[in-house]
Order: C-alpha cells, then structure tokens, then sequence
C-alpha cells in the first residue's frame, strides 16, 4: 500500500524535472541597447576604449539561456570565431556603421560548421556580459548552437 501511495509523487516529481526545463529568452538587438559607454584608459594598451556599464533589463539576462537573430561574420575562419551581428557587413560595427551593442561573440559548443559572410541564423546559448575583457565582445553567446538549419 506504501508503495502505490509513493508513486504519485515520484511521478509528479519526474514530471516536474522534465518540464522545468528553461526555454531560452527570444533576445532583441533592442534589449541589448540597455547599455552605457563611457571613455576609460586602459595602460596596458595606450588606448581610450569604451567602458560598458549594463542596464538592469540586460542584467537580469547574464548567465541565462538566449535566442538571437542576426548576421554572421567570419573573424577567423581557422579559429572558428565568428560574431553575430544586428547589421549585415557592410553596416556593422567594425565598419562604423554602429555600437559596440550590435555585436555579440559567438563561442560555439561545437566546433566544425562554417558560416558565410551575412548568413542570417538564429542562435541559442548564455548569454554572458563582459565589461573587463578588453579582448572579448561586450556581449558573448557561449555555449552556442544554431537553431535555424
């Protein structure tokens, strides 16, 4: 009789682990407009580079699983690096067509496709916000997979 009154709740709680699941938030380039810059020295450089300073909308996004549209752009075929970005080639931020928030670093959670220049795709993964890396994108989408075939 224990066991058949145990077994309801093993279900439920079954249940309940496969349906908590997260789905990834549908992200904006809107969204991630949510963002400050501001001139800041860096010496080990020389150089003045913009500072982020994220909005509370962004930051409740940091470390959560995203979906996000964009263009693809090749950075280093050999290295897999590519960047999604709000605008094709030809307007996008490294060109000076826009922000530094129309960007968002790619980290694949498998190497191996390749993209085109301006392929259009959808994209899932973390969502995470960088400030201090002068290295890396303010925006990068690790763990990333297309969603879009």
């Amino acid at each position: 009789m224990k066991r058949l009154l145990l077994f309801p709740a093993f279900l439920s709680l079954f249940l309940l682990a496969f349906t908590s699941a997260v789905e990834p938030v549908k992200l904006t380039w809107e969204a991630l407009r949510d963002v400050t810059f501001k001139k800041k020295w860096y010496a080990e450089e020389s150089v003045y580079m913009l500072y982020p300073t994220f909005g509370p909308s962004v930051q409740k996004l940091n470390g959560k699983p995203v979906e996000l549209t964009g263009y693809v752009l090749p950075v280093d075929l050999e290295s897999n690096l590519y960047v999604l970005s709000a605008f094709p080639y030809s307007a996008c931020f490294f060109c000076g067509g826009a922000g530094p928030e129309s960007v968002v670093s790619l980290k694949f959670k498998k190497a191996g496709r390749k993209f085109k220049t301006d392929e259009r795709r959808t994209f899932r993964g973390t969502l995470k916000l960088n400030a201090d890396n002068i290295y890396e994108l303010n925006y990068i989408l690790a763990d990333a997979e297309m969603v879009d075939q």
